[in-house]
């Protein structure tokens, strides 16, 4: 597939509405974390203890992950048989919808048990379709670019985790610098969540407007016509996505595993270790997450298009044995008590996220065909959101409570990085990949870009 199959104003509206449609989504998903922190501990979960409080509020956070690989097989098998983009608008306005029914919700005082219950239920509404999301937005990137600059336009939906984060963070900082305490907890965490709806009519506006991916038409076409000739009846996506890709999944999973625990130690599990530990304001957590979700931004693309110079793999490991480091010196400046010492610490942390991240969207979409992308795809980065991501606040605030410091943390998020290392030593390198092309099709190693093609 040659580079000039889109135009470049033409994947410039891609990358825009889908860039767009995940910073939405993530703002969506990354609020109840912000909030299961600050708020909703005392507000839908009152215990005497904060650290417990804290706890029941982080495994209602859990549910939602637990909820993302539903939603890649169901999303995915349809994304792979009526198109990538019917699916993300459905996605959208599930996420938007859950989102802005929180900001409506009475509290455990009003309603009692039936407070978290309703919660509980909003979230899993979440998580589903988030489980959806990321597969589709990526894809359609990927399969609108070329090969030769698909990190770089791939990575483009990926920064709308900081984007989201940052926005979320943002909304939550400003009520927090010009609201008492008193309010914020009355009445100000609602106008976040229903600051949602607003954002989810924007999004779609957008998103309607984008083309299906000409990868995926082609593949259709191409699938039709051999089932008339064969008279053969193509079996579900998920179903041909174990039997044939197994192996691919598993890498999806080990490269996105150290990559989601250090994200959500490195942002959410900071608020509780700065507010409940450190006993220092939230606002100096959540500003400090604002600064190091900001550079994150900018410097995801930054990682993807070096992806397309030296590769993928190279790159993801270059965050992947620096967060291993990491790891020990990030609790260790957090401790300092000093703003911007913290955020510092939370930015560092986050660019070496970022080279483990930018890459990801093309190396994973890489590994799988056409006919599979959406269920692969989607299905190794959900279910690794469960073992990792899902788990990453609650262990850390177990571990927390358990020994009173940030050392056991720091180990098992270095374990966590270790294991992604593992797996990007041994999986092959996806750069320069056709992806009208099967994966069997191949040469054995990707072709190298020349120096005048390359971003």
């Amino acid at each position: 597939m040659s580079d000039t199959t889109t135009p470049r104003g033409g994947i410039g509206r891609i990358v825009a509405a889908s860039l767009i449609g995940t910073t939405i989504e993530w703002y969506d998903f990354f609020l109840y974390g912000s909030a299961a922190a600050l708020v909703f501990n005392t507000l839908f979960f009152p215990t005497a203890d904060p650290l417990v409080g804290t706890l029941i509020a982080f495994i209602t956070y859990a549910i939602g992950f637990a909820a993302r690989p539903l939603g890649g097989v169901v999303f995915g098998h349809y994304g792979d048989k009526i198109g990538r983009k019917k699916l993300l608008v459905v996605s959208l306005l599930m996420m938007g919808g859950a989102t802005f029914a929180m900001g409506l919700l009475p509290t455990y005082e009003t309603l009692g048990a039936g407070a978290p219950i309703l919660l509980t239920v909003l979230r899993l509404v979440q998580g589903f379709a988030l489980g959806g999301e990321w597969g589709g937005a990526v894809l359609i990137v990927s399969e609108h670019g070329g090969d030769k600059h698909r990190g770089f336009w791939a990575s483009w939906p990926q920064a709308g985790a900081p984007g989201g984060n940052l926005l979320a963070t943002g909304v939550l900082a400003l009520l927090a610098a010009f609201q008492s305490e008193e309010a914020f907890q009355s009445w100000g965490w609602r106008i976040p969540f229903l600051l949602s709806g607003v954002l989810v009519l924007i999004g779609l506006w957008i998103r309607v407007s984008v083309s299906e991916s000409p990868v995926f038409l082609a593949a259709q076409a191409r699938a039709a016509e051999a089932a008339a000739a064969q008279g053969v009846k193509e079996k579900a996506p998920v179903v041909e996505v174990f039997r044939h890709s197994w192996r691919e999944v598993l890498s999806a999973i080990g490269t996105r595993f150290g990559e989601n625990i250090s994200y959500y130690i490195l942002t959410s599990f900071l608020l509780v270790y700065v507010t409940v530990h450190l006993e220092l304001p939230k606002s100096t957590a959540l500003n400090a997450v604002l600064i190091g979700s900001a550079v994150h931004f900018v410097t995801i693309p930054l990682w993807g298009a070096l992806s397309d110079r030296i590769g993928r793999r190279p790159v993801t490991l270059i965050g992947s044995v620096g967060m291993a480091a990491w790891a020990f010196a990030f609790f260790g400046l957090v401790d300092s008590k000093s703003f911007p010492v913290i955020a510092l610490a939370v930015t560092a942390g986050l660019l070496l996220h970022g080279a483990m991240y930018g890459p990801q969207a093309a190396f994973i979409s890489e590994m799988f065909d056409t006919k599979v992308r959406y269920s692969g795809a989607s299905m190794g980065s959900q279910l690794a959101s469960i073992v990792a991501g899902a788990l990453a606040p609650i262990i850390a605030v177990e571990l927390l409570k358990d020994y009173d410091s940030s050392t056991p943390v720091s180990l098992y998020l270095c374990v966590a990085a270790v294991i992604t290392t593992i797996t990007v030593a041994v999986t092959r390198e996806t750069r320069g990949r056709d992806l009208e092309r099967s994966r069997h099709e191949e040469p054995a190693a990707a072709p190298a870009v020349p120096a005048a093609d390359r971003v």
